[in-house]
Parts: structure tokens; sequence; C-alpha cells
């Protein structure tokens, strides 16, 4: 049996958003080798992540659950090492595996990595440049770019267990794209060019619910110096409200009425004369800074495939490139993520198993983050325990989408009104042509959750059809009020699936009974 199972090499990236994968059609940059995958296996166009934010999000994927049930709800929360997760299982079923990069579900002993035969993660964001990365010996600094290191620690540890019978499992885990959005020095002169601007650049949040408008992650307003690579002067709030980051520090924001800017590289100056300009300056920086970042992970992927080529293991090995959530470049005038809207919500999600997937196919269905642990686990031939609470997609990767299959993805975002963004708590459902959203507005007493706006509760429904670009909530207009009973009633069964509590009043208290989506 062992001899048949397929190695299994999962690539995430850091807040890698679709649009910035040159698969996905945007046009804005190229990713060759990332794209490999989507020729030679299958791009998914609908994979969504069940909770916004990096470390709930990789809870998610670990073990095969939702936050209320895994307890990592939010960015504040870490793992507890002892519950069971999908590289236990590949592990006890015969796999050697390893984890490699940006960890972030908490550092010590409580909460380090388990399942894994081999493990080097960095702590909490870790560094661009000259990373620490902790492993069960201690901590140790690795000189160099951390993409390049990361990819150089797992090709060398496939490199030792290649040869022997049992099959591998990786999770490379890679700290780019993440915020601030430091290149390799090779990279610092791409995406001169100017980047085409999204055309809700300068939405104004009407017809929306209160979250969009209260939220502090404006391309305009909120990115800070050290953000777009500029020297931040002495001083207090004249040069700009200071912000607390994840990583400690304090920061401040590039003010709105900055007049002049320096490149704290080379020392150019840039002046402005409007807040107009300034605006589409900050625009710029942020995507060329970003799209440099992504060019590294898209060169260490093809070295990834190069070695299993030279190395004869292409054709038994899954390989699947994604992201732990989406990303917002520029949409309504965001960065960031966070919120169930879909620049934030969809994941990239590309794999090729030349054994079992057809070169350059295109998945349609509803696939979450949920659901990655039960299909490695069925394509090792391993039981899924009765605890996960994803799906395998397996059917789905060889063309043979079950008619039951669940076309609906959940998300709740817990992490209430926080410190850095003030994105509200909410939760809701998407189908293949609509969203429903309810801002309960709540911090249930989560860590890293603050009051506030308690009294704006709101519902809203998108047309994803006829509104790709989400900007009118329809939830009260009455010709869609049949959709928004269907979406609430959806809603209502997915908790009651998952075992999650509503926020609001239930309406279809007899789902309790039975409800099957």
């Amino acid at each position: 049996m062992a001899a048949k199972r397929p190695n299994i090499i999962f690539i995430m990236a850091d807040d890698h958003a679709s649009k910035a994968i040159s698969c996905y059609g945007a046009g804005i940059n190229k990713t060759p080798h990332i794209d490999r995958l989507a020729e030679e296996g299958m791009r998914f166009d609908h994979c969504y992540v069940t909770n916004s934010i990096c470390t709930p999000s990789r809870a998610a994927i670990l073990t095969g659950t939702h936050n209320h049930v895994n307890g990592v709800m939010t960015l504040d929360d870490s793992i507890n090492k002892h519950i069971p997760n999908v590289a236990k299982h590949l592990r006890t079923g015969g796999y050697r595996t390893a984890m490699v990069g940006k960890w972030h579900l908490g550092e010590g002993k409580a909460h380090e990595p388990t399942g894994f035969d081999y493990w080097s993660v960095l702590p909490g964001q870790g560094d661009y440049w000259d990373p620490t990365f902790i492993e069960p010996a201690g901590e140790k600094v690795e000189s160099g770019y951390v993409t390049d290191i990361i990819t150089d620690k797992c090709l060398t540890w496939m490199d030792e267990v290649k040869g022997k019978d049992e099959p591998f499992f990786v999770m490379c885990h890679h700290k780019a794209p993440h915020r601030s959005w430091e290149c390799d020095d090779k990279h610092k002169d791409l995406y001169k060019e100017p980047i085409r601007v999204p055309e809700t650049y300068d939405d104004d949040y009407k017809n929306r619910a209160r979250a969009a408008k209260a939220a502090k992650m404006r391309v305009a307003e909120d990115l800070t110096y050290q953000d777009l690579g500029l020297v931040q002067p002495d001083g207090g709030n004249r040069v700009g409200e200071r912000v607390t980051q994840e990583s400690g520090s304090a920061q401040r924001k590039i003010p709105v009425t900055a007049t002049k800017l320096i490149d704290k590289d080379d020392g150019t100056v840039f002046t402005f004369s409007n807040e107009a300009d300034l605006s589409q300056f900050k625009f710029q920086r942020y995507m060329q800074r970003y799209l440099r970042v992504i060019q590294s992970v898209d060169d260490n992927v093809g070295r990834m495939l190069d070695y299993l080529d030279k190395n004869g293991l292409a054709e038994n090995t899954i390989v699947i490139y994604t992201s732990d959530q989406g990303f917002f470049l520029g949409e309504h005038g965001w960065f960031d993520k966070r919120f169930m809207y879909e620049e934030s919500f969809q994941m990239p999600f590309l794999i090729r198993h030349p054994a079992s997937i057809k070169p350059g196919s295109i998945c349609g269905d509803i696939i979450c983050n949920v659901d990655f642990a039960p299909t490695f686990l069925d394509y090792a031939q391993l039981s899924v325990p009765s605890y996960m609470q994803g799906f395998t997609f397996r059917p789905l990767l060889e063309g043979n989408t079950p008619e039951d299959w669940q076309q609906v993805a959940y998300h709740r975002y817990w992490m209430h009104n926080d410190i850095i963004h003030h994105a509200y708590a909410h939760y809701g459902v998407r189908d293949q042509r609509y969203k429903l959203i309810y801002w309960y507005n709540d911090d249930m007493g989560v860590k890293g959750a603050r009051p506030g706006a308690e009294e704006h509760r709101e519902w809203e429904l998108f047309d994803c059809e006829k509104d790709p670009l989400e900007l009118f909530n329809v939830y009260n207009d009455a010709a869609y009020q049949a959709t928004v009973e269907r979406m609430q009633k959806m809603l209502e069964t997915k908790m009651i699936q998952i075992g999650d509590t509503p926020a609001h009043k239930v309406k279809h208290v007899s789902l309790v009974r039975a409800a099957k989506l």
C-alpha cells in the first residue's frame, strides 16, 4: 500500500490574493512557476476560508475543524498541541512528516508543532531577512532571505527521506507576502510600470453595513512608513497616528496630508501637491512591494517543482499551492483581509497530481479550508476521523462532483473591533450566487476582541452574479425576500451541522431536528 500512496507537498503563502497569481487572469503580475500547477493540474475558483485571518485559518487547515471547535478563534489564541491533527494521522499511518516556515499557532512547549518528524518554524510573524527559526533543540538565526531559507529546509529534508519506503508529507509555509513586504534584492526593480487601480478604490461604502466604513485598513489612510519602505520622521502625532502592530512594534501611519516622503533605501524624495496624488502614490508603492515579495515565492515554487522532476518524484507527488486566506489589493480602498467580502474570503487553490488530475482543469465547485485535511487522508488511504468537519474533495479532483456536494461556504470572524483594524465580528454563508452576512458586532469575550457597535447589528445580502463587486446590499429589497429566507435557512442549517452558536434570533427552529443542505 505504501508504495502506491502519493507524497504530499502543501505550499502555503501568507496573504496571497488570487488576483496576484497570473493563472487567475487579473493580469497584474506574472507567476509562471505557480501557474504550472494550474497548467498541469487543477485550479479552484471557489475555495474559501472559514475565518479570514492567519492563525485561525492555519488551525482549521491542520485540524479539519472550525475555530469554535479547535479553540483558535483569533490571532491571540494558540493551539493546544495535544488535540488531534492531520499530521498526526498521516504519521501514524506511515507517512514521514515535516513542518517548515510560518507556524503562527503559538510558541512554547504547550503550542509547538506536533505530529511532525521534523519541524523548523518562525517565531510569530518571523523576519524577511536573517530570520530566527525555532526547532526542538532551540532557536537559531539563519542568514539570508526567508523564502529561500524555508525552501532550502524543505528540500534538504525531502532529500533525506525520498529514498525510504514511506511516502512523505511536508507543509511548506511561507511568510511572504505578509506585511511589511520586504523583497529580495534581486526583485527590487520589478513592477515599475503603473498597476491598474481597482474600480472600487474610491469606494464611499454606501449601501453597505457600517463595518465597511469603520474598518481601518485603507490604503490611503492606514499604511505605515515601514509598510511602504519610507523614512519615518522623528516626532509624535504630527508625523502620523501611532499604531501598534502584531509584532508589538509601534509605528506611525503616513498622514493623508503628507507633502514629502523619502525612500529609506536610496533617499529618493517624493513630493505631492494634494491628497489624491498621495493616495495614488501609496497604492502604487503598496502594490510594487507586495508583488515583488510574491516573485520570490514563485521562484521557490519553481525550485520545488524542478527538484521533483530531477528526482523522478513528480508523477506520484501531490503538490498544492494556496494561501491562508485572500487579501485586498486596493479593492474598496483596502489592504488586509478579515472580511467575508470576496477578495478576502477567496483562497487561491492550485493542485497537481499527474496520476489522478487532468491537466488544465478548472473546478467551479465550492471547497473550504476545513476540507483540506480530509482530502489529504483520502489520498493517503487513511480513514477520516469523525471529529473532522470538512469533506474530502477527491471526487472533484477526479472530475466527478457528487450530486449532494455541499455548494456552500461558511465564514465566521470572531476578533471584533480588533485594536489594529477595527474589523467587526460577523458570520455568513455563500453559495454559487448569493452571499449572506450577519454583522453581530459582539466581542463574545474572546481574546483580542473589544466591545463596540453592538447597537448596529445588521444583515447584508449580495447577488454575486449581478453585483460581483459587492457594492449593493439587497437584504431589504422586496425582490430578494425569498432568497433572504433561503439563505438564512442555509446559514442556520450549517451552524447546526458544525455546532456553532448563532448570535441572531433563529427563524427556522425546526432545523434543529435534522436539516440537510
